[in-house]
């Protein structure tokens, strides 16, 4: 037998799942709490230890807030909202969004922020290259130290990089998120975040004392569980749907079957399309979040929530909403990005008071949300992961696709 050991280093905890490879089979679990505050690894080992050992170590990571990125566009229902999607399906929390020419007070704006890494975008492939090139060289001579990638028109991207570099920002330049008009290109700018968190961010954030950590790190945990969903959705074939309830925020996943209409035709998004999307709300939790999702149940016209378990339905609730209406880039401004998830076959509740006995009351929570202006799943089955199959298959599905299937087979039967 060969088992693989796939670890998700949490803020709060971390969690070990020893699978057997050759069966795509959860062997054995544990959880330990995150020990951040003197060396990650101390909790890594110990959680590794606690199941057993593998002959493979796969591990991501959202300690210390895991990945804060800062989008610059150039239109904000445009690139800077492509930008933002392309984000966000990066495994971010994104702090800031920008549009048009940066100003002084636009710079120290994406400072205040405090972003791990920013995305520069801007203009299609040969359409404006004025206010790419003009941001670039704001945050040039800003002198900025936080990582840059650069994710916008084709022709002038070579020049966007040159002149960050040449302030010695660093900067990673990769493909356009937005090619040509309402045709998104997420791969790209997900693979360079991806490798920006992992060179610079994990180091940066001082998690471990010496080079291991970020050496076992293959991305950040939003990321990880991306992919999970991805593979849930390649496996099954229809429309799904998860919901990640934590202490801090509120993580909403959804795989969508494409359809033609929203692709070329009259509802095409001149943003684009991202089939497999995920949204995160930084002020919805059950811990450090509560007083968020006090605030946001009242605005949002719910019952105040008394217990963890009304918190966690709240939270729900109130992202799911956010996900399918979609969001609007100021007040007035129209709504975009919404989901149509009435296709949605299966429904996935994560968090842990999901797991520990509130997963069915928040689950019908959120199947029973008539009021919230958005399309419901209309024949949905709901299902709790309660072994984090999604995360470790999200870890496995590069590698070794079949065994993270066979995995991901225990949230598809009844």
């Amino acid at each position: 037998m060969t088992a693989v050991v796939c670890v998700d280093v949490g803020s709060t905890y971390t969690k070990a799942a020893l699978i057997d490879l050759g069966e795509g089979r959860l062997i054995r679990r544990a959880e330990v709490p995150t020990t951040a505050r003197s060396d990650v690894l101390e909790g890594l080992d110990a959680a590794v230890a606690a199941v057993g050992g593998g002959d493979e170590l796969l591990v991501c990571s959202s300690a210390g807030g895991g990945l804060r990125l800062a989008v610059i566009g150039y239109e904000s229902l445009v690139t800077a909202e492509a930008g933002h999607r392309v984000g966000l399906s990066a495994g971010a929390q994104v702090v800031h969004v920008a549009a048009g020419p940066l100003t002084g007070a636009g710079v120290s704006a994406v400072r205040a922020a405090r972003p791990d890494v920013v995305l520069l975008v801007g203009g299609t492939d040969g359409g404006d290259a004025a206010t790419l090139l003009h941001n670039a060289r704001r945050l040039a001579n800003a002198r900025f130290r936080i990582p840059v990638v650069v994710a916008g028109n084709v022709e002038a991207r070579p020049e966007a990089v040159a002149l960050l570099a040449a302030r010695g920002v660093p900067v990673t330049g990769t493909g356009n998120v937005l090619p040509r008009i309402g045709v998104l290109d997420p791969l790209p700018a997900r693979s360079a975040i991806r490798e920006v968190f992992l060179r610079h961010v994990i180091g940066g954030k001082r998690l471990s004392k010496g080079r291991r950590f970020g050496s076992l790190v293959r991305c950040a945990t939003p990321d990880a569980v991306l992919a999970g969903v991805e593979s849930l959705a390649d496996l099954t074939g229809y429309g799904v749907l998860v919901v990640d309830v934590g202490g801090a925020t509120t993580d909403v996943y959804s795989a969508l079957v494409p359809d033609a209409e929203s692709e070329s035709g009259p509802r095409r998004d001149v943003a684009g399309t991202l089939w497999r999307s995920r949204t995160v709300e930084g002020d919805l939790g059950v811990a450090a979040g509560a007083d968020g999702t006090r605030s946001a149940a009242g605005t949002e016209k719910l019952a105040p929530p008394a217990d963890d378990r009304e918190l966690a339905a709240a939270a729900a609730v109130i992202a799911l909403r956010r996900h399918a209406r979609g969001h609007a880039a100021g007040p007035g401004q129209p709504r975009t990005g919404g989901r149509d998830l009435r296709d949605v076959r299966l429904v996935v509740g994560s968090g842990g008071v999901l797991r520990h006995g509130g997963g069915e009351r928040v689950l019908a929570a959120v199947l029973g949300d008539l009021a919230g202006g958005w399309a419901m799943p209309e024949r949905a089955r709901t299902v709790v992961d309660g072994q984090y199959v999604l995360a470790a298959a999200g870890l496995l599905a590069a590698d070794h696709p079949t065994a993270a299937a066979r995995l991901l087979r225990t949230l598809t039967e009844p």
